[in-house]
């Protein structure tokens, strides 16, 4: 099936006890027993749920996966994968993620004996000199947050494979839309369903995605252990947004890159991350591996006092934090999404004081655009 066909159908059948063609929210905590030892296949919700097992398959069938699993949060999801690890593991990361997720690997796994290099993986060598002989994940976030700088998957894919090492994925900021990294060769998908998949602003959660039946079955007994799953309402909420994801994607794509543009030719906007434009220094990698370059940019405005202007100034685009909803947000990541980041760590990375980050909506474009244009008039 198409992708629009499988977002708006898989792994969502009629209701067997109604036929309701919309999966109902079984909001229950336990489930009957029709006698000692039989069920009808649920015992207790925290380890089944209906609900929720119908947008695993949905997102699991986006991937391209065989095996989705859902959790609380986009970190609680993160979270589960680092399960797979053991005192003395050591982890490769993009050294350009979320705050949340240097944080988790910094502050919460080293308490644990894991540690973590973080690493310029746009370059597939320094990838392949940071893996030490106790490596025991790769963890990549493509196009990254905020600076949209990307990895190659399916050479970082070739990398982990010849050593046996799992390759997890963040493909929050693509979606499934515009990039499938199981297609690559990575073992394990994340996303924050928080932001595109569930599209809408109105739901916090997270979704692991894999190919591999041992991987899932440790991760399902971790799921089930540590019990951080996505609620049943929570669970409808993003299978109502599956349901839209292609047509919102396109459109947010389109707009996406009307802003960048836009930005790029602007006096005031020193530059623009953003893979669609053909001054992006990976954008023929872009073109490559992704389908689409989707809503997400970010842009350099010189100092912090001149971001501080630009943000207070915005009237249509909302300041807030999150992204991948159909309204417009912006943010100053130093401040805000990493701010868990040490300053002098934050500017090694290119993370300035200056630079502002758009999560660049489905409203008319037009409208954004006016919108940005007074608001940069009073840097």
């Amino acid at each position: 099936m198409g992708f629009a066909t499988d977002c708006i159908h898989a792994g969502q059948e009629p209701d067997p006890a109604t036929n309701a063609v919309i999966t109902p929210i079984y909001q229950t905590s336990t489930y009957a027993h029709d006698r000692l030892g039989e069920t009808k296949g649920w015992g207790y919700a925290r380890g089944d749920n209906p609900t929720r097992e119908a947008l695993e398959r949905n997102l699991a069938a986006l991937e391209g996966g065989k095996h989705g699993l859902a959790f609380g949060s986009g970190m609680a999801a993160i979270t589960a994968i680092s399960s797979l690890l053991n005192q003395g593991d050591h982890v490769v990361a993009t050294d350009v993620v979320y705050g949340g997720t240097y944080r988790l690997f910094v502050t919460v796994l080293r308490r644990y004996g894991i540690e973590t290099s973080f690493v310029d993986t746009s370059n597939l060598k320094k990838l392949e000199d940071a893996i030490l002989p106790t490596t025991r994940l790769i963890f990549l976030e493509t196009p990254t947050n905020p600076l949209m700088s990307l990895t190659d998957l399916a050479g970082a894919a070739r990398i982990a494979k010849a050593r046996g090492i799992p390759l997890a994925v963040d493909n929050t900021f693509a979606s499934p839309c515009f990039q499938r990294p199981l297609e690559h060769g990575a073992d394990l998908v994340v996303h924050s369903t928080t932001k595109y998949l569930n599209g809408h602003s109105d739901s916090v959660g997270g979704i692991v995605v894999m190919n591999d039946d041992g991987l899932r079955e440790k991760l399902k007994h971790y799921q089930k252990s540590a019990g951080g799953i996505l609620s049943p309402f929570d669970s409808w909420l993003v299978m109502r947004g599956t349901k839209t994801l292609a047509m919102r994607m396109r459109q947010h794509n389109e707009n996406g890159m009307a802003m960048a543009r836009h930005l790029e030719s602007h006096g005031k906007v020193k530059k623009v991350h953003y893979p669609g434009l053909a001054s992006h220094p990976q954008h023929a990698l872009a073109r490559a591996q992704m389908s689409g370059f989707g809503g997400m940019l970010s842009c350099e405005l010189g100092g912090k006092g001149q971001a501080e202007r630009f943000l207070n100034g915005l009237k249509l685009v909302t300041l807030a934090e999150s992204l991948g909803g159909i309204e417009s947000l912006a943010c100053h990541p130093a401040t805000m999404t990493h701010g868990a980041i040490p300053a002098e760590e934050r500017q090694k990375l290119g993370i300035s004081d200056g630079l502002v980050r758009l999560s660049v909506g489905c409203e008319d474009v037009q409208d954004l655009i006016a919108d940005v244009d007074q608001a940069l008039a009073l840097v």
